[in-house]
């Protein structure tokens, strides 16, 4: 196990570090600097006051040189200021993550609490009128753009009906609990009914294709009940594809949506990103997209970690290859 730890730390590390150069380049190479729109906000400060401030922030240097300096004060756990929010980075980032976390993690376990039973369901029974109506449900979910879902739940729910709020977030300690709950039901909805499809349709193919391997036709030969063949014999070898494409979404459960989160005013990660990018708010920007590559560095850690607990065949050695 230690040697697990080890052999997937340092690549980790490293494509961090490479996604922390990529992304500091990309953002300082961009068009425009913090200095240039002090000058759009303040016509009165001249070339002179300009140089004085690129020089002051480190702007009038090689971007290397200025990527190095960054990276030796963010390992001294200095990420800078936010130039928008007036305000270090971490405290800026963290009400717009603990937002995101709240509405893509209830979103993400809505999603696989309905697609993995609806998966299997189909599975077990391939062109039944059940398998029909889930592969039409996928398919609906799937081809539905997210901003148009949206538009309509606010169509029907909040301006038809008036029974939930359009947008906006509520106010902790004011109001009850489906005060500051209703808030989520929408853009909820959305997510979840956006990404169930896929989950229904990758579980639905995985169990199809392992209920028609030999070791589960001697299972049913020996005697065994359908329902232990399903989920005792088929379910853990059917699921290590699956937690791929679980673990590879793990990322954005942090990197936000920045397609709801628009459509229904929910100040999370997506609309922090995009504000950071087209405000020239460079820390910020570079700090919240590093961590979107961590975390998703950390779910294809989970991946494997959980490879090794579905299938006792798989050991850490053989992930380590």
């Amino acid at each position: 196990m230690a040697q697990f730890l080890i052999h997937r730390l340092w690549p980790s590390l490293l494509v961090l570090g490479l996604m922390s150069f990529v992304a500091y380049s990309l953002i300082g190479l961009m068009p425009g600097d913090p200095v240039d729109l002090m000058i759009t906000a303040d016509p009165k400060i001249t070339s002179e006051d300009a140089a004085r401030l690129r020089q002051l922030y480190g702007l009038d240097k090689p971007i290397v040189e200025r990527y190095g300096n960054w990276l030796m004060a963010a390992l001294n756990g200095d990420f800078g200021y936010s130039r928008l929010f007036a305000k270090p980075v971490m405290e800026a980032l963290k009400p717009a993550l603990a937002n995101t976390v709240l509405l893509l993690g209830l979103s993400f376990a809505l999603a696989l609490a309905i697609a993995l039973p609806a998966g299997i369901i189909a599975a077990t029974r391939p062109y039944s009128k059940l398998d029909y109506a889930v592969n039409a449900f996928a398919f609906a979910g799937i081809s539905v753009p997210s901003f148009w879902l949206g538009l309509m739940l606010i169509v029907v729910f909040a301006v038809l009906l008036g029974v939930l709020p359009a947008g906006g977030t509520g106010e902790l300690g004011k109001g009850g609990v489906w005060e500051n709950l209703k808030y989520l039901v929408l853009p909820v909805a959305t997510l979840t009914i956006a990404s169930v499809g896929g989950h229904a349709r990758y579980m639905r193919a995985a169990m199809i294709e392992t209920l028609r391997q030999d070791y589960i036709r001697t299972a049913r030969a020996i005697g065994a009940g359908e329902t232990r063949v399903v989920l005792h014999h088929a379910l853990r070898n059917a699921l290590i594809p699956v937690v791929t494409i679980i673990a590879l979404d793990f990322g954005n459960l942090f990197s936000g949506a920045l397609i709801t989160e628009t459509i229904f005013s929910w100040p999370g990660m997506g609309r922090l990103i995009y504000d950071s990018v087209m405000g020239n708010d460079f820390n910020l920007a570079l700090v919240a997209l590093l961590l979107a590559t961590l975390l998703t560095l950390v779910g294809n850690f989970l991946a494997d970690v959980a490879y090794v607990a579905l299938d006792p065949r798989i050991s850490f050695r053989e992930v380590e290859r």
